[in-house]
């Protein structure tokens, strides 16, 4: 038998029926957002992934657009995701840069870093020498638009508080304090924060392995020439109104450090601690260090080598000289560098006692 329905049931039914399906619909729809807003956070990731896609090019590391607040010497830098415009106040900055495939906006002195620090890798072209390490042009500084500064605490102390107005400054202290550590710790550390920020962990780690790879093969060479734990001197020389003056390196000096990893002994102890790494002397202070192999750095256009030492009679008096154990590191070495000037040191000094 046929039912039929009331009007009236019909339209409930109906009505029913159509709340059921809106109600799915909005599932459905919140389901939908839901979906949205994750891919919301998934093309933010997207970007965090595009950085790390362009790192592991090179090395697979992973970026992030955190905020993070990096302390240092002279404060706190707050830092947002990876920086790509970095400025380099220091020369020893800059090698860190160049040495993780970076390469900065604008370097301090570019004509005196090229002269004194010797690198396997070119400066851009396209980078902007923003002035002295210890007085950049401020307004180039500002106009290069930096997402980070970098540099030594003496030479942003005096522009501190007007540097961090442009862009989060960081300021490292290379020269711990007695007992606080030497400066090749202080350098592998810096090397390896900067990497750290810049999202360049495993670049840092492949120099580094380079790096202590050369240590090794120099050291072998050593070893072979019957030269393991030679007593040396590092001396940079110069000029000073007239008078020949010598930076003799210290046992916290990072030169200093790189020769012991390489397997020769540093000779000059100084009566004190220095925190700079060298005790400031003359010739007359040679004799007590003639047994060493004397290790120098001079400019080609300041050579007191073959200049105002060659008629020095206590110059020409002392045993490494009749002995001709006085080596030429060349006037670009900077013992004051990161990884890549400890890697030519190491190989360059290795090559010099084992002709």
């Amino acid at each position: 038998m046929k039912r039929s329905f009331k009007p009236g049931v019909a339209a409930a039914m109906l009505l029913c029926i159509m709340l059921l399906i809106s109600a799915c619909g909005g599932t459905a729809n919140t389901g939908s957002v839901s979906k949205n807003a994750n891919s919301d956070k998934s093309a933010g990731s997207g970007t965090t992934g595009s950085a790390t896609n362009a790192n592991s090019s090179s090395g697979g590391n992973e970026a992030s657009l955190q905020t993070r607040t990096i302390k240092h010497n002279l404060g706190e830098a707050v830092i947002e995701g990876t920086p790509q415009r970095v400025i380099a106040l220091e020369w020893s900055i800059a090698e860190d840069l160049l040495a993780l495939g970076v390469q900065p906006v604008g370097i301090a002195d570019i004509e005196n870093m090229k002269k004194w620090v010797a690198l396997p890798v070119e400066i851009g072209s396209d980078v902007v020498d923003v002035g002295l390490r210890t007085a950049p042009d401020m307004e180039l500084l500002a106009s290069l638009e930096p997402d980070l500064i970098i540099g030594l605490d003496r030479n942003l102390e005096s522009n501190y508080e007007t540097m961090s107005g442009i862009a989060p400054t960081i300021a490292f202290n290379p020269y711990p304090l007695e007992g606080e550590g030497n400066h090749y710790d202080a350098m592998i550390q810096s090397f390896n924060e900067i990497a750290d920020i810049l999202g360049k962990k495993d670049e840092a780690e492949a120099v580094l392995k380079q790096l202590d790879d050369t240590y090794a093969e120099a050291k072998a060479k050593l070893a072979a020439a019957g030269m393991s734990e030679a007593p040396f001197v590092l001396a940079m020389g110069y000029s000073n109104q007239d008078a020949v003056v010598y930076r003799l390196s210290t046992d916290n000096a990072l030169a200093v450090k790189v020769l012991e990893n390489i397997g020769l002994k540093n000779a000059h102890k100084p009566q004190a601690f220095e925190v700079y790494g060298f005790t400031t002397s003359d010739v007359e202070a040679l004799p007590a260090i003639q047994d060493a192999n004397f290790l120098h750095i001079v400019q080609d256009d300041d050579n007191v080598i073959d200049n105002q030492m060659k008629n020095n009679a206590v110059w020409n008096s002392l045993n490494f000289v009749k002995e001709n154990r006085v080596f030429a590191l060349g006037g670009d070495m900077w013992p004051y560098g990161g990884p890549l000037s400890a890697q030519i040191m190491a190989q360059k000094t290795a090559d010099l006692l084992t002709q």
